[in-house]
């Protein structure tokens, strides 16, 4: 009798099927040898630990004897958490995008003993339903012609995979010229959405690079209706239920145009990327109200998504005692009976009605001013900002003794780059230090637990960590140390960035297609060496190499960085600007680019008023590095940025250099304003 095997993962979504009847396997040697051994077709089932219609599955399929016996007489089960293996998740999502015109998860994916994929899906009922094949049935039919007509199955896979190598086909490259820039702009503006913002129509999701390039292309053109719509963006969500108004942090999209009922899960990366976008938006506005954002959402993920040893956890469950955000919402009787006589003004504020806008329970959002709610209660401004957040406070300590949402810590390197980035930004912005101390943790804690040598780790859980990195690993990881570089120049952030930086391109660079791998040369062999072009929910791998590697040419005159970069952005930019949507990222890096770089070094931060003046500026196209100390200065003085410049412990002086000319040393905000 074979049995489960996922009890001694440490994947949270794998131990969430460890007691089914079903016998999984991971996917690792032991499993694909047993197909091929016995020469039974796999059952591939992709998923993550907050995904609704996994658990769905799971619980109607997955925990169904009858169902369970059909599997492990005829199939090799596989379980994958997309999470820890980005690269299985993208080929097999690849193949059910082709074949049914849209992906998603659970994936289920039927392969022959040699990883072929013959049969594809997502969510399959158990029994007949809405068209859909019972998976039972369809269980029973795949098995039987496995076993009648296999030279059909296996003429189907070849099939498959004709069609999947060519979805790897090679780009045509083109110059970099502004014009890039113009049509992705023009194109993105076609499909905004001018009443709620944000982009396309329901489900909405923050898409947080497309909202940083408008407000970089509103900069370069000087046409305001690109920010204003960023703007529009960034104040809907903020006050919509997709943003936790009591509790801080962004669930993960939207299931209506007007960002008011969310999908519940909270995932990192999404509270990574949304900052940095509010903090643009800060920057350019000074607007209290995205600082608040801000502040909200690092101490959300702060408070609830970071482990004792400095490492951040990937997600938080939609459901919570079996239903989803059961956790977050409220029925206005149960807030009249904490807040008494507050209650009246919060629940106007925050749009609590008797009848609910979910399922009879309020999510909060607001629309209203905090005037409107004092002149409505003929009191002052002060009181009601006074009575809103006193009262979100008691809500929130009450809240969290409800029964919370699965959480899933496992820490997985490149969301926790994007985190370190998020933090590094948010401390800029806010000067508050307990930020940079996170973002500065969570490096010494990748440095101790995922790297080996000059290599990446992806997963860490329960002190163990496993599988080889990614190419969003060592691209995100470069980028967030440059990110902290920039702020704590400590030569070891810069030398850990150029050495993982020469790796990823021993390693992963295919240099006859200009473009980067998604896996490294001496990874398992799949049935394709996967590729990942397009900035979605997360940025690709190739944009934040392109990216990355400018930048470090900047910092080091490493030619082969630019080199690398350049051929990146020129493989894709046609792309880019006629599918703006999918390229957000990289189009940033292009914005970076054609700006070229202003190169800003601030040597002795002893002039906070300068210090600030330039934090708290908008300059996406500045490389811009704050030096403390002359022992900093020392220990750089090999990479040409830093070469010939002179530390004064008397005064603040400020650098700034373009095309490869510098400014005298400046001293007053104002030369600096000038420059600027």
């Amino acid at each position: 009798m074979a049995e489960n095997n996922l009890i001694h993962e440490t994947s949270p979504y794998l131990l969430q099927h460890a007691h089914n009847p079903v016998n999984w396997y991971p996917w690792n040697e032991t499993a694909l040898k047993k197909a091929v051994d016995e020469n039974k077709p796999i059952f591939l089932s992709v998923g993550y630990s907050s995904c609704h219609w996994c658990h769905v599955m799971e619980h109607e399929s997955f925990e169904n004897d009858d169902v369970a016996e059909i599997m492990n007489q005829n199939f090799v089960s596989i379980k994958v958490d997309r999470e820890e293996r980005p690269d299985l998740d993208d080929i097999y999502q690849k193949v059910c995008q082709m074949t049914t015109g849209q992906g998603g998860w659970p994936l289920s994916v039927f392969l022959t003993p040699d990883q072929k994929p013959f049969y594809v899906g997502t969510y399959f009922p158990a029994l007949d339903s809405y068209g859909r094949p019972g998976f039972g049935s369809l269980l029973r039919q795949l098995a039987q012609a496995w076993k009648e007509k296999p030279n059909d199955v296996k003429k189907a896979a070849e099939n498959f995979m004709e069609t999947l190598q060519k979805t790897e086909k090679i780009t045509t490259p083109s110059k970099l010229e502004k014009s890039i820039l113009d049509e992705a702009a023009m194109n993105l503006m076609q499909i905004a959405d001018n009443t709620y913002g944000g982009f396309g129509s329901a489900p909405k999701f923050p898409n947080a690079a497309n909202l940083s390039f408008m407000l970089r292309y509103s900069k370069i053109s000087k046409i305001s209706k690109f920010s204003e719509f960023v703007f529009k963006t960034l104040n809907k969500m903020a006050r919509g239920g997709i943003f936790d108004q009591i509790g801080g942090g962004f669930h993960r999209y939207s299931t209506d145009a007007r960002w008011l009922v969310p999908h519940f899960e909270k995932m990192l990366y999404d509270n990574a990327l949304l900052p940095i976008v509010y903090s643009e938006a800060y920057q350019i506005t000074k607007d209290p109200f995205y600082l608040e954002v801000i502040q909200k959402t690092l101490n959300f993920v702060t408070r609830e998504m970071t482990s004792p040893e400095g490492g951040f956890y990937s997600a938080l469950d939609a459901d919570s005692e079996g239903e989803e955000g059961k956790y977050y919402v409220w029925k206005k009787s149960e807030i009249q009976g904490i807040l008494g006589k507050n209650a009246d003004a919060f629940c106007l504020y925050y749009d609590v009605t008797d009848g609910g806008n979910f399922e009879g329970h309020t999510i909060l959002n607001n629309n209203i001013s905090t005037s409107t709610v004092a002149f409505h209660f003929g009191t002052s401004e002060d009181d009601v900002k006074k009575i809103i957040s006193d009262s979100a406070d008691i809500l929130l300590e009450l809240r969290s003794r409800r029964i919370r949402p699965g959480l899933d810590d496992k820490v997985l390197t490149s969301w926790n780059a994007l985190m370190i980035s998020a933090f590094a930004k948010g401390y800029r912005v806010s000067g508050e230090k307990s930020y940079m101390e996170s973002a500065e943790k969570c490096i010494a804690f990748i440095e101790k637990n995922l790297l080996s040598g000059n290599h990446l780790l992806r997963t860490y859980k329960n002190g163990q960590a496993k599988l080889k990195g990614y190419l969003e690993d060592y691209s995100y990881f470069i980028n967030a140390l440059l990110d902290v570089f920039e702020i704590n120049p400590d030569s070891k952030y810069l030398d850990l960035a150029v050495n993982l930086a020469n790796y990823l391109v021993d390693h992963f660079w295919d240099g006859q297609n200009n473009s980067f791998y998604f896996t490294a040369d001496d990874h398992e062999k799949l049935i394709i060496r996967p590729k990942n072009n397009y900035d979605l929910s997360m940025p690709s791998g190739n944009s934040v190499a392109a990216s990355s590697l400018l930048r470090l040419y900047h910092l080091t005159q490493e030619k082969k960085f630019l080199d690398i970069s350049l051929k990146t952005m020129e493989s894709f930019s046609i792309m880019a600007a006629e599918n703006p949507f999918g390229f957000g990222y990289l189009l940033n890096a292009i914005y970076l680019y054609l700006q070229s770089p202003t190169e800003i070094t601030v040597l002795n931060t002893n002039n906070k008023n300068i210090l600030n003046l330039l934090a708290k500026r908008f300059l996406p196209e500045a490389i811009l590095v704050t030096i403390s100390g002359s022992d900093q200065l020392k220990s750089l003085t090999k990479y040409p940025f830093f070469a010939g410049k002179d530390f004064s412990p008397e005064k603040t002086v400020v650098f700034v250099c373009k095309n490869f000319t510098c400014s005298l040393p400046l001293e007053s905000e104002s030369e600096i304003e000038k420059l600027l």
